[in-house]
This record gives C-alpha cells, structure tokens and sequence, in this order.
C-alpha cells in the first residue's frame, strides 16, 4: 500500500498540488520526494495512483498515474447527528463514525449539552472535526471524506431535519417504540445520538411529535461517546448496510 493523501482539486486524469498539512506530511514527516509514488483521493469518492513530479516551496505536485479502488462505501447512508461531547470525545465520534461511514456529521446542541453553540465556534471546533474525519478517511482506506456541518440547537434541527427519514437513539429507560429491523429501510437516514447526560422528556415528546423513530439497542446503558458506533453497527445490520 502507498502513502495516502486528500487532494480535494484532483483533475480528471488524479493530478494536482498538495499544499499546507498534506504536503508538510509528505515532505517532512515521511520525507518523502521527486519520484515516489503515492495515493491521492478527492474526498468525493474517486482516488488515484501519483507520482511526485515536484517538491518545493510548501507545495508538491503530483501526476495521476491511473485510479485505484478505494474501500466500498456502506450500502445505507447515514448522517450522524450528535450531540455536541464535552473536552475529546467529540474527536472520538467524528474519527470513529468516519471509520465506519457515516457520509456527513451534523453536531447539535441539546438541552444537557455540556459545551453551548458559542463555545464550538470559539475554538473552531469544526475546523478540528474536518481535519480529524479527513485524517480518518485516510487511515480507514476510504475516499469520500463525510461533510461535519456547522453546529446548530437541536429544536432548529427537529423542525428542518432535512429529507431523510429520521432514527433516534433513546437510553434503556427511554421506552423506545420502535427496533431497528422493524424500521422502513432506506437509502439514506439521519441517526440521532444524545449526550451524556440523555434527552429530556421534552426533547424525546418533540422527537415523537416530528415523526421520527426512536429506537434502542438493547437494556445496556452506553457511554456517549461510544453510542454512534454501537448504533451505526446496529443498524448496519439490521438494513444490510455493510
């Protein structure tokens, strides 16, 4: 296996420059140069065989030398929308759920969120949840690199989820309606994971009150921040989505 970096402005025979942290990683990290051969993804599924032609300057440009097979995309495509996690372990969700193949993650604040939108926007959360999914697509061998969208109140997003049909993950003593299997399937969902301290019972009346499903995955209380991959694997078996 080669060497794989994310060249989002990839042309159509997989050329182009790396700039800023990916070419740093190619020149100074794994000191790599003129003539060694790589791989280039663009994010948006398509990935190549390179070959560095030029290094210098904090750019490096590479030739498209034919593309190559990334890993399969899941069958099912699922939009993670997570409560916001206090100190890493929003990290962890966003490494892990990219891992797995969540195609976009939207962050929301609920109402025992323990980091508020101003906050997230401070310290450019965001900024450091794409670099952290891009980071993940490389190591996980995929080449589509899931969106992390701008983080908004969860009342906002219940009123405009967006056209996918909606999963809610609810703790043990949520009296969850639905399972999984018995779930419509779908080509593409929205899966919804609370935080640490779980929903409300206003917030679950309002999941109820826009339709959605609510769901659990078994009597077992789960730590947040492992929560969205215990359901993504759930659901991914119970709709063949691997």
């Amino acid at each position: 296996m080669h060497p794989r970096f994310y060249l989002p402005g990839l042309d159509e025979e997989g050329s182009g420059t790396l700039t800023g942290d990916e070419a740093a990683h190619l020149t100074r990290v794994l000191r790599l140069g003129v003539g060694d051969d790589i791989d280039v993804f663009d994010g948006a599924g398509r990935m190549f065989h390179a070959r560095v032609e030029e290094a210098a300057g904090g750019r490096v440009r590479v030739r498209g030398l034919g593309p190559v097979s990334s890993a399969p995309e899941a069958t099912v495509r699922v939009t993670l929308v997570a409560a916001v996690l206090k100190g890493d372990k929003m990290d962890e969700v966003v490494r892990d759920v990219t891992m797995m193949g969540a195609v976009a993650v939207q962050p929301v604040v609920a109402a025992r969120s323990e980091v508020g939108l101003e906050a997230v926007a401070r310290a450019r959360r965001v900024d450091r949840w794409q670099r952290i999914a891009v980071s993940s697509t490389k190591q996980c061998g995929r080449a589509t690199v899931p969106a992390v969208r701008p983080p908004m109140g969860l009342s906002g997003w219940v009123a405009a989820p967006g056209p996918d049909p909606v999963v809610v993950l609810l703790e043990p003593s949520g009296h969850a309606s639905s399972r999984l299997r018995d779930v419509p399937h779908a080509a593409g969902v929205q899966l919804v994971v609370g935080p640490e301290g779980g929903w409300t019972a206003q917030e679950v009346e309002a999941f109820t009150a826009a339709g959605f499903h609510a769901v659990s995955v078994g009597g077992r209380t789960l730590r947040a921040d492992a929560a969205p991959v215990v359901a993504m694997a759930a659901l991914y078996e119970a709709w063949g989505g691997w």
